[in-house]
């Protein structure tokens, strides 16, 4: 994957989380599951498949018993917390051809035990592109603070979000005529000297918000099959988010 300085890079797809949620009895001396213990599994499950199916979030909850129980295989959705859902929407379907998937309204102690926010009303908007999935969050009540701005690419708090194109020059002057706010100068192409890299463009920009995203547009020699396939679309995907850590060791 590409990588940014003082960040991790991941893909984006299903994050399937087991629901061995709960510390569960010993099974019975002959090796199977006690009643007890199915139940409680069987709950665990349910509990599971309701957040599912309620919320649109960045974690789908699976159930597996077999020998990968606990395991996270992938990340379903980037999620980002806006100040003005309708201008957000906007922005991502009229500048990034993003395509609006859900609108809902959530609120009640389940999702405020969940965000950690007390008198919580939050709506979420799930936007696409290509494969991928966006959620766009604002919290009607309470409101959050805004992104600093001073905030900088080696800030902890720092995250962005990868969109493939399949025209850097096009794409670039789509976020010029919408007079997008600049990160970068404009446009880079990477250094022939990194190897896993070399020749990719790349260009970073800044939402109604403030959030940080990067445009990039892949040599033939780099990136998925799925960037260089033939398409009238000029933007096509996510491609990974990063975020900026103090310590990639640990």
């Amino acid at each position: 994957p590409t990588r940014c300085a003082s960040a991790i890079t991941c893909s984006t797809a299903l994050v399937r989380v087991p629901p061995t949620l709960l510390p569960l009895p010993d099974h019975r001396p002959d090796g199977k599951e006690s009643t007890v213990t199915r139940m409680i599994r069987l709950c665990t499950v349910a509990l599971g498949l309701w957040l599912a199916a309620s919320r649109p979030g960045p974690l789908v909850i699976r159930a597996s018993a077999g020998p990968d129980a606990g395991a996270v295989t992938a990340v379903e959705a980037v999620g980002m917390v806006v100040g003005d859902m309708d201008r957000s929407v906007a922005f991502f379907s009229d500048v990034l051809t993003f395509e609006k998937v859900s609108d809902v309204e959530v609120h009640g102690d389940d999702y405020e035990r969940l965000h950690g926010v007390f008198g919580l009303r939050l709506r979420i908007v799930r936007m696409k592109l290509g494969e991928e999935f966006l959620d766009l969050m604002q919290y009607l009540a309470p409101e959050g603070r805004p992104v600093p701005v001073d905030s900088r690419s080696n800030d902890r708090w720092f995250q962005h979000v990868a969109i493939i194109v399949s025209d850097m020059d096009r794409a670039y002057a789509r976020l010029r005529a919408h007079k997008v706010r600049h990160a970068s100068t404009g446009p880079q192409r990477l250094p022939d000297w990194n190897r896993n890299a070399g020749g990719i463009q790349a260009f970073y920009f800044k939402d109604p918000d403030g959030h940080a995203l990067e445009i990039l547009a892949f040599p033939p020699d780099k990136g998925a099959a799925r960037w260089h396939a033939a398409t009238d679309r000029l933007f096509l995907g996510i491609d990974h988010t990063a975020i900026a850590v103090a310590d990639t060791e640990t």
